[in-house]
């Protein structure tokens, strides 16, 4: 079952403050290791997907379902704002969080257009025939 609109915000919007909270507390642990490191650039993206979900569903319901998200200034804006939050981790966060961001909007971009988009409609031209 979907969730409406206003619902997916209010989780999505609660969930990246404890995102972006537990990575501040744990920002010692996430820079201490490698893999660490790595962990904290993909806790970017997620953090980056729940921002991006939290600013379309606000959209959603300030302007209608017809309205999409675009690269820029939203998509854009998301991902500079995730960037932020990984930076403040370590710098090899940051790289690793735009990384995994992209290939995580690529995916969102193909289920998206798989759900949402119509197919175009075929048109047959008339055909003459000759008697």
């Amino acid at each position: 079952m979907a969730a409406s609109s206003g619902t997916s915000f209010v989780l999505a919007a609660i969930l990246t403050v404890l995102l972006f909270s537990g990575m501040q507390m744990y920002r010692q642990w996430l820079a201490s290791s490698q893999l660490h490191t790595i962990l904290g650039g993909y806790l970017g993206s997620v953090l980056f997907i729940l921002i991006l979900t939290a600013v379309g569903n606000i959209e959603s319901i300030a302007f209608g379902k017809g309205f999409q998200t675009k690269l820029f200034p939203e998509v854009a804006v998301c991902l500079v704002t995730a960037l932020f939050a990984a930076g403040m981790i370590h710098r090899v966060c940051t790289t690793t969080c735009l990384v995994f961001s992209l290939v995580a909007l690529y995916y969102i971009n193909r289920v998206s257009q798989a759900t949402h988009e119509r197919p175009a409609p075929v048109y047959t031209a008339p055909s003459k025939k000759k008697k």
